[in-house]
Parts: C-alpha cells; structure tokens; sequence
C-alpha cells in the first residue's frame, strides 16, 4: 500500500507528520493493505493560518482499490492526528462495507 501525503498551504508538511500520518493509516487499515494499492492523503486547514476555531483540520483519503473505483472518506479534528485518525475510521467502514460484499478480507 503506497501512501501519498497532501498538504495545502496552511499545513506545514514536516517530515514527523508525515511519518505520523503513515503510522496511523498504516496501523488503521492494517488488513486492507493487501487490496489497497494506493492511499492518497489530503490535509488541510479550514480556517487557514491567520483564524483559529475549532476542528478545523481536515483529512480527506481516497483509497484506490485494484480493479475498483476509489473510494473517499474524510474527517475533521482539533489536529491533523485526530483528523486522520477519524478519516481512517470511517474508511474501515467504508472497505468493510464494499469489501465484505465480496468476501474479499
């Protein structure tokens, strides 16, 4: 599973938070991984840099499936942890959902 890291400009993409981020979708969709070839990361901050508020960090994922149609799951959180940590949640729904239908995990 190859993950791809986005961020837009109000999110600065240090190298820890990318090895964060890999962490915990790696940990998260752990027994995907073997039907998921590619995971693209897109975070950003809702707010921007100059307001504050609360959770205004959002992690949008699309997992690409071989032989599927992407498939996307976003979340939002006070942290970039909590907001990757949601999205990743909801993507195991998502792949349980579609990937139970098939017998496939």
């Amino acid at each position: 599973m190859h993950i791809q890291v986005n961020t837009d400009k109000n999110i600065v993409g240090q190298e820890a938070m990318t090895q964060s981020v890999e962490e915990i979708l790696g940990r998260v969709l752990e027994r995907f991984s073997g039907q998921i070839t590619r995971l693209e990361v897109h975070l950003s901050d809702e707010n921007s840099a100059s307001k504050s508020g609360i959770a205004d960090k959002r992690c949008l994922l699309e997992a690409r499936l071989a032989g599927r149609d992407p498939m996307a799951a976003s979340d939002v959180g006070l942290t970039v942890e909590q907001a990757v940590t949601g999205a990743a949640k909801k993507m195991v729904s998502l792949l349980e959902s579609e990937l139970g239908k098939l017998g496939n995990y």
